[in-house]
C-alpha cells in the first residue's frame, strides 16, 4: 500500500471514529441543547446556560477556568494532549434575544462546540497540542469575544472555529463591522398646555435625530445600515418630556468605513440637541470588527461537511449579512464561522427560535459537531494543512 493510500485510509478511519463518538453523545447533547433552548438567558446573564455547557466538559476531564477575563459567564475548558501541536479553540455562544429567546440558535452553537470537544476527547489519540472550548457570552448585546480578544485570550491560538445555524449551508460568509450607541437627551419639563414655552422637549431632540439620520441615508454607501428605536419617549402627553432616549446600531463593511458613518450619525444627534436646546449624552458600545474568513480552513470544513453528505451552497453575492464579535477574533488568528441549514427560516424571528429547538436544528448541530471535530483532527494530523491555514492568516495580517 502506497504512502498516499495509507494516508487516505487513516484519514477515513479517523472520520469514522469521530462520527461514532458524536453519535454516542447524541442523546446527552440534544437534551443539553433543548434545555438551553427552553431556558433562554440574555447577554451577560447566561449563568445556567454556561454552567450546563461546562458540566459535561468537567466530567470529561477538561481543565475548567470560570469567569474568564472577569466576565461572570465566560469560561475556558482545556484538554492538553501532551504532544506538540496546534492550539485549537472551539467557540461557544449561549445568549438569547429579548422577547424572542433562542431566535439566533445559540443553544445549538454552544452545544455543537461542546459536543465536538467531548467527541475529540473520546478519540484523544488523534489529537496533538491543546484543544479549548471558549465560552463567549453576550454575542447579541455586549461583545463578549471583543472583551476576551482585547485581554489576549486568543493570542496563543492557531485556529478558531464555530458554526451558526441558518437557512442555507455556507462555509464562507462575510460579517459587517458594527457599533451601537445610546443617545440620552435631557430637556426641561413643563405643562404642555398652560406653559409649554417653559419646556425643552427631549422627545423632539430624539425625533430630529431620526429625521437627521434619515436625511443621511441617500448619502451612505450600499453596505451601510443604521437602525434605531426610541427606548424612552416621555411619561405623559400633557408634560413636555424632560428625558428621552434613542438606541442606534450602525453597520458598515469595515471598521474604517464604520468610523465615518458613526461620526455622521453622532453629528445628527448633536445637531438635534442644538436645535432643541436639550443636553446630549452619548454612550458608545464596543466596535464589532468585520469578519476575516480563513478560506483555507473553510475549505477543510467544507470537505468534511461533504463527507457527511451535507450539500454546501455558495453565499449570495450581496445582502443578507449581519455582524458578530467573531470578527474581532478573526483579526487575531485564523477563524471560520460557517453556517448550516436548519430550515427555511431567518435569524431573529419567532420561526427561527422554533427551528432552533426542532429535530432539523438538532441534526444540524450534530453535523456541525462532526465537521468541527473532523477539521480539528485535520489540523492535528496534517502539518501541511495547519501550515497552509497559518500562512493564509499571516499573509492577510501583513497587508492589513
Amino acid at each position: 500500500m502506497s504512502d498516499c493510500t495509507t494516508s487516505v485510509h487513516n484519514h477515513n478511519q479517523h472520520n469514522v471514529q469521530i462520527i461514532a463518538a458524536v453519535d454516542s453523545l447524541a442523546p446527552q447533547v440534544t437534551a443539553l441543547a433543548l434545555n438551553i433552548h427552553a431556558n433562554p438567558e440574555l447577554s451577560f446573564e447566561e449563568v445556567n446556560s454556561a454552567a450546563a455547557l461546562i458540566a459535561p466538559l468537567r466530567t470529561a476531564g477538561f481543565e475548567i477556568e470560570e469567569q474568564l477575563g472577569g466576565l461572570p459567564t465566560a469560561f475556558r475548558a482545556t484538554f492538553d494532549s501532551g504532544k506538540p501541536g496546534p492550539v485549537i479553540s472551539l467557540l461557544a455562544e449561549y445568549d438569547a434575544l429579548v422577547d424572542l429567546g433562542h431566535a439566533c440558535g445559540h443553544n445549538l452553537i454552544g452545544t455543537a462546540s461542546v459536543t465536538a470537544a467531548l467527541a475529540l476527547k473520546q478519540v484523544s489519540h488523534l489529537l496533538t497540542g491543546k484543544l479549548e472550548v471558549v465560552g463567549t457570552p453576550a454575542e447579541e448585546e455586549g461583545g463578549g469575544k471583543i472583551i476576551l480578544s482585547d485581554k489576549g485570550f486568543f493570542d496563543h491560538v492557531d485556529a478558531v472555529m464555530m458554526f451558526h445555524p441558518r437557512d442555507k449551508t455556507m462555509v464562507v460568509r462575510g460579517g459587517l463591522a458594527c457599533v451601537d450607541a445610546v443617545f440620552k437627551f435631557y430637556g426641561k419639563a413643563a405643562h404642555a398646555a398652560s406653559a409649554p414655552q417653559n419646556g425643552i422637549s427631549a422627545l423632539d431632540a430624539v425625533i430630529h435625530t431620526f429625521n437627521g439620520i434619515n436625511a443621511l441615508r441617500q448619502l451612505f454607501t450600499d453596505d451601510v445600515r443604521v437602525h434605531g428605536i426610541i427606548s424612552e419617549g416621555g411619561s405623559a402627553t400633557n408634560i413636555v418630556p424632560a428625558y428621552s432616549e434613542a438606541k442606534f446600531l450602525m453597520r458598515a463593511s469595515t471598521v474604517r468605513g464604520l468610523s465615518i458613518v458613526k461620526q455622521k450619525v453622532f453629528d445628527a444627534a448633536r445637531g438635534a440637541a442644538l436645535m432643541t436646546g436639550a443636553r446630549l449624552e452619548i454612550e458608545e458600545g464596543l466596535t464589532y470588527a468585520e469578519r476575516n474568513n480563513n478560506l483555507t480552513l473553510a475549505e477543510y470544513f467544507k470537505q468534511n461537511l461533504e463527507i457527511l453528505g451535507v450539500e454546501v451552497v455558495p453565499p449570495p453575492k450581496s445582502g443578507g449579512i449581519g455582524s458578530s464579535d467573531i470578527g474581532n477574533v478573526s483579526q487575531i488568528t485564523a477563524a471560520i464561522h460557517p453556517y448550516i441549514r436548519i430550515g427555511d427560516v431567518l435569524p431573529h424571528t419567532p420561526e427561527f427560535a422554533q427551528a432552533a429547538g426542532s429535530e432539523a436544528g438538532l441534526q444540524a448541530m450534530l453535523q456541525a459537531a462532526k465537521a468541527l471535530a473532523m477539521t480539528a483532527t485535520d489540523l492535528c494530523q496534517d502539518a501541511d494543512k495547519l501550515q497552509a491555514v497559518r500562512d493564509e492568516f499571516l499573509s492577510w495580517k501583513s497587508h492589513f
